[in-house]
């Protein structure tokens, strides 16, 4: 069918709720929001699904959350009978309609009698990881979208191993549910048949407990916090969202009972109300925290997105004011106080490793290398750091340490697979109470580092593509970069790029193979002034990627020269 004949079967469907049929009258009567909605399929990136909450098949919904779990039942199935006895988790968030698409979900899996855990309230998204390793489950489902606005949803697939679903798995559901051919006829049983035959059953506290002894091992210098935790007040914002669940008794249990939560941002809203886009890279969304650090005179902020995947930080600085720390500036304390906690225990070694994306700051890796402890660049997505972690398991040749991405996600202990801001927030309070020992803040521990080993700044931007179009321009800008073959960025000469996606590595001009990774539509450049720059296409998301590092003398110049290059790539993405 084509555009038009779409939106027409939607106009005509019986089973649409109220909510849906108000917005497709409304909505309906402009054409260009009629051909972005229903002139393609919504994308299944590395991630599962994100998107606007409204009618269509280029949007979430019931029938696109249903359409998609028809074909995880159909994948499962094809597993055979062990695979539905093993069953899937599911969770969700504190969004608009997140419950009802994760019972929807649990109802289409039921009548597949695929043997389905559902918690019982929302939860954070690395539980919902750590919950699928613990049940052994086939796989899980995750309601949420993460740090987007408001108006999004968005549907989150995970391996048995906990890690989000990898690509050949993802990409055979994915084929099964464009064999759909009605899509508001997904069967889909009812709760009580499900619940009296045993097929649905729900999880909370009892999972709740399994993880929280499992945080209890997170933090490193147990008697070191002991001894200083009253020496720091931490002001904790769950913005609005999951990590409200599970904070006090995390935090307390780990040893730091001087923990304040924001009032107004511990209710769980899914309008948000206290900032545009609940994004803990953003200095908006501490504004309550600021106001409230500063009226407790605490030093330290810590921020969890509504799922809470994703873990920040807002710092007081020298001067009294407070500082948003980058994820990587958060990851390079993290991983200078291990190394240093190691090194002071007589426990470091060789065989530990730390990992991370190739999109993500360089800067950890050369403490590293000054501690003499191993390194590991994967691509993007904590999945290919779970598996990372998995091939040390097997090959015995390495011990984790921490895995980290740019984009404010963190791993210490692997018994979830996914990037976990309950265990990031857990290692940032250690971190702080070890410079509060000392008698420093957080960000002066930051400026020795640098003082140290040299300052490293990166930004990463979104260039969106949005509308119909935007997945073809960002293919065909793509394509236009890898056949330019660049010599010159922002005026710097590039010595070396590497090219995830016919991997592929240039120097000169002459092109080497890139191994060890999967491919990836990834372009990453080295330039002649240390800095180097990458872009890579979303895979939930309208949008471009663009990451910068730069190494400079300073970090005002190093901020300055970051930002030019931003300017100068989003020149290149017109």
């Amino acid at each position: 069918m084509n555009t038009e004949e779409t939106f027409e079967e939607w106009k005509k469907a019986k089973n649409l709720p109220d909510y849906l049929q108000d917005q497709l009258r409304t909505l309906g009567k402009d054409k260009k929001w009629v051909e972005d909605a229903f002139g393609q399929d919504i994308n299944f990136g590395t991630a599962g699904m994100r998107g606007r909450l409204e009618p269509g098949t280029n949007r979430i919904n019931l029938f696109t959350v249903g359409r998609v779990t028809e074909g995880l039942a159909r994948l499962i199935e094809e597993n055979g009978q062990g695979a539905k006895k093993r069953g899937v988790a599911i969770s969700f968030d504190s969004r608009y309609h997140s419950r009802e698409f994760a019972e929807h979900a649990a109802r289409i899996l039921g009548a597949h009698g695929i043997h389905v855990y559902l918690f019982d309230d929302l939860r954070p998204t690395p539980e919902l990881s750590y919950s699928v390793r613990h049940l052994h489950a086939f796989a899980g489902i995750n309601i949420t979208a993460s740090h987007n606005a408001k108006q999004y949803n968005g549907y989150k697939v995970y391996g048995e191993d906990g890690a989000q679903m990898a690509p050949e798995n993802a990409d055979r559901l994915f084929a099964h549910a464009q064999k759909v051919t009605d899509i508001f006829a997904v069967k889909a049983a009812p709760v009580k048949e499900l619940r009296a035959n045993g097929t649905l059953q729900l999880i909370g506290e009892d999972v709740d407990e399994d993880y929280l002894n499992e945080l209890k091992n997170v933090n490193v210098n147990t008697r070191m916090i002991k001894e200083n935790a009253d020496k720091l007040k931490i002001i904790y914002t769950p913005l609005h969202g999951t990590g409200k669940m599970l904070y006090d008794r995390a935090f307390r249990e780990g040893g730091f009972d001087n923990v304040i939560p924001v009032p107004s941002q511990s209710i769980i809203d899914p309008e948000f109300p206290t900032t545009i886009k609940p994004n803990p890279e953003f200095r908006d969304v501490f504004d309550p925290g600021v106001k409230l650090a500063n009226k407790k005179h605490a030093n330290v902020i810590i921020a969890t997105d509504p799922d809470a995947d994703r873990m920040g930080a807002c710092v007081r600085t020298e001067n009294g004011d407070f500082q948003v720390l980058t994820g990587n500036q958060i990851a390079t304390l993290m991983a200078y106080y291990l190394l240093v906690n190691l090194k002071q225990s007589g426990k470091l070694s060789k065989d530990y490793e730390i990992v991370t994306s190739v999109v993500s700051s360089a800067l950890p890796f050369k403490i590293a290398k000054d501690f003499g402890v191993k390194t590991k660049y994967v691509l993007t997505g904590f999945k290919y750091i779970g598996e990372e972690v998995d091939r040390m398991n097997k090959t015995h040749d390495g011990k984790f340490l921490m895995g980290f991405e740019e984009s404010y996600g963190y791993l210490f202990k692997p018994f979830a697979r996914d990037k976990d801001a309950m265990q990031g927030a857990l290692m940032f309070a250690e971190v702080a109470t070890y410079y509060a020992s000392r008698g420093m803040t957080v960000f002066d521990g930051l400026k020795e580092i640098w003082q140290k080993y040299g300052v490293a700044y990166e930004i990463t931007d979104a260039i969106p593509m949005p509308g119909i179009g935007g997945q073809k321009k960002m293919a065909e800008l793509m394509t236009k970069l890898r056949n330019e073959h660049l010599t010159k960025i922002n005026g710097a000469k590039v010595i070396k790029a590497q090219d995830f996606l016919k991997q592929e590595t240039f120097i000169n001009g002459q092109s080497t193979p890139l191994k060890g990774f999967p491919k990836s539509n990834v372009l990453k450049y080295f330039l002649d002034d240390e800095t180097w720059v990458a872009l890579r296409p979303s895979g939930t998301e309208p949008v471009i990627k663009a990451y910068v590092g730069v190494n400079r003398e300073n970090i005002d110049v190093a901020k300055k020269a970051a930002e030019d290059y931003q300017k100068a790539l989003a020149a290149l993405l017109k």
